[in-house]
């Protein structure tokens, strides 16, 4: 007879953690932010309202959490694509590729294109995009600057321009353009840059 093994406190913190993180990104996809409530939440992660505010101080810190996990998943997405690229410029187009397939998750545009400007602080977001996603783009420009294989451009300047042009995409895509056409011009750009 085997013996079911009980879980550590940490193991049910972190369990209910994810489930609250699933349900409310769930939630926010399928209902918006204003349009999610919290009763809703609770009964979709399967836990009681005190545990979604042991875990949350509100609806806001849940979405902030939420973001948080689509913005590193977004960033494992882009690294997963580029691991080992010794190639910064290769890796620049690749990585810019990876985004674009992550971000046709269902939702992630509207999370982190639409609803989190709209709600959460922009140096709130532009933290998350320094610890994940913008990381990784300001990493392989940085590389590609000291190796002298793009024009000496401003580093920091570069990365933001670069990511609006990134986040535009998606948008597209998201609105029905094309993903090889979009990856066509985003290409191009990133070519352009060669010195």
């Amino acid at each position: 007879m085997q013996v079911k093994k009980r879980r550590t406190q940490r193991e049910r913190i972190d369990a209910t953690r994810a489930a609250l993180i699933a349900a409310g990104r769930a939630g926010f996809v399928a209902n918006g932010y204003a349009k999610t409530n919290t009763p809703d939440l609770v009964v979709a992660a399967k836990v009681t309202r005190g545990a979604l505010y042991h875990h949350f101080e509100d609806k806001r810190d849940l979405f902030l959490a939420v973001v948080e996990a689509e913005h590193a998943a977004l960033a494992r997405d882009i690294e997963d694509a580029t691991l080992g690229d010794r190639d910064p410029m290769h890796a620049l187009i690749e990585g810019g590729r990876a985004y674009f397939r992550s971000m046709q998750v269902p939702g992630r545009t509207r999370l982190l294109l639409i609803d989190a400007p709209a709600i959460l602080t922009q140096d709130e977001r532009e933290a998350m995009d320094d610890r994940h996603g913008g990381r990784t783009l300001r990493e392989v420009l940085d590389l590609a600057l000291q190796q002298g294989l793009i024009k000496p451009l401003n580093l920091d300047d570069l990365a933001y321009i670069l990511s609006g042009v990134y986040d535009r995409a998606a948008f597209a895509i998201d609105a029905g353009a094309a993903p090889e056409d979009v990856e066509a011009v985003i290409e191009a750009v990133s070519l352009g840059l060669k010195a």
